[in-house]
């Protein structure tokens, strides 16, 4: 909204009305500027949010197997994840180009992942226990919302505004097109064609938000990772969107990008202002929404930038915690044996006697490794 006001309305090359108003024009002064409207927003709605859980007794359950350690929290506000949710769509109504479709794709992923965690935490504070949606529910209705950002990317496929041909690391001239009828050139190849591209993107938006949920279970462990991956994201974006920036690191240039480093700009904000109330010990919790949502809108992202195989390496952490779960589950239903002594991952690391802000720090640090690992590799190709 302020891009169409302060640049096209205000100042435009062919009608300057006010010069100061041309910073609009420049996606790094509104990607600066989403953040800092973000942050602020997270920050000083916080108390306010945080008093109205506590006034309506929104308050966290504790699984009942978990480690005894986190029964103490039981009662914290949680379905902190509304405020984060407000605290990006709002700067990115802002300060995007809303006449980008890539921004309104992103929100929808974002927005729809989050409302099926708005479900999973309005039934178990409603239950008065740690049992929300079914494992069965929640995995269709995130298929669904997949399905429709798969739809949405589709649609501006057609549109010419979106490529479906994939990035990969180490290999500026492999770039396999998602839409395998391109390369097979076979009109009888398009439904399966479609059922692959559907199902490609339904994994990385579903394991995305899943493994952000999965992490989302020691103090400020999973915002603080979120920090680094959006800042992460905020970063590829940009210089996928940026002309020079695209040429040189030899990555295809998506025109589009430099808008979702607003959104991505927005979500690193919010993250950092969540966790300033969510750092340990926390005053609130995310909650699904916020965790689902989370991830949702990353995965969407990576989509969109055609840097999906990078995700693995920018969520690491995220993703680490997701196959320590799927490892421990197929161990102890193959073998009758678990791996871990609890899983997620830091689960496991508590019980070895880890100070819990000793696991949230080195956790944060392997993710800010394989973050800037992840950068590397857009000019080790």
């Amino acid at each position: 909204m302020l891009y169409w006001l302060g640049y096209e309305r205000l100042y435009h090359p062919q009608h300057v009305l006010y010069t100061p108003f041309r910073v609009f024009q420049y996606a790094t002064f509104r990607i600066a500027m989403a953040s800092i409207t973000a942050l602020l927003m997270a920050i000083i709605l916080g108390p306010w949010v945080i008093a109205r859980l506590r006034q309506f007794q929104i308050g966290q359950h504790i699984r009942e197997d978990g480690p005894k350690s986190h029964h103490k929290k039981a009662g914290t506000p949680t379905m902190g994840g509304l405020l984060i949710g407000v605290a990006i769509v709002v700067p990115t109504l802002l300060w995007a180009n809303l006449r980008t479709p890539a921004v309104w794709v992103a929100l929808t992923g974002l927005i729809s992942f989050g409302a099926i965690g708005f479900w999973d935490d309005y039934l178990k504070i409603k239950r008065k226990r740690n049992l929300g949606l079914t494992a069965k529910q929640k995995f269709t209705l995130e298929i669904m919302a997949a399905l429709l950002v798969g739809v949405l990317l589709l649609g501006m496929n057609a549109k010419g505004v979106y490529s479906t041909a994939m990035n990969v690391p180490f290999n500026k001239n492999f770039n396999p097109d998602l839409l395998i009828h391109a390369w097979l050139h076979n009109p009888w190849t398009y439904p399966l064609a479609f059922v692959f591209f559907y199902a490609f993107v339904a994994a990385v938006l579903v394991g995305c938000s899943n493994a952000v949920n999965l992490t989302d279970g020691l103090d400020g462990l999973a915002i603080g990772l979120m920090v680094i991956a959006a800042g992460a994201m905020t970063a590829l974006a940009y210089l996928s969107g940026h002309a020079d920036f695209a040429r040189y690191l030899e990555i295809s240039r998506t025109p589009d990008a430099a808008e979702l480093a607003i959104f991505c700009g927005a979500m690193a904000g919010a993250s950092i202002g969540f966790l300033w109330y969510n750092a340990h010990p926390a005053e609130i919790f995310m909650g699904d929404v916020g965790s689902l949502s989370l991830g949702g809108g990353l995965g969407t992202v990576a989509v969109l930038l055609k840097q999906e195989i990078l995700l693995f390496f920018i969520g690491g952490v995220f993703v680490i915690e997701a196959l320590s779960v799927i490892l421990q589950v197929g161990s102890f239903k193959l073998r009758g044996k678990r791996i871990f002594k609890m899983a997620p991952l830091h689960h496991h690391f508590e019980h070895l006697g880890w100070a819990e802000s000793k696991i949230i720090a080195r956790f944060w640090i392997a993710g800010l490794v394989l973050a800037l690992f992840a950068l590397t590799t857009l000019k080790l190709r």
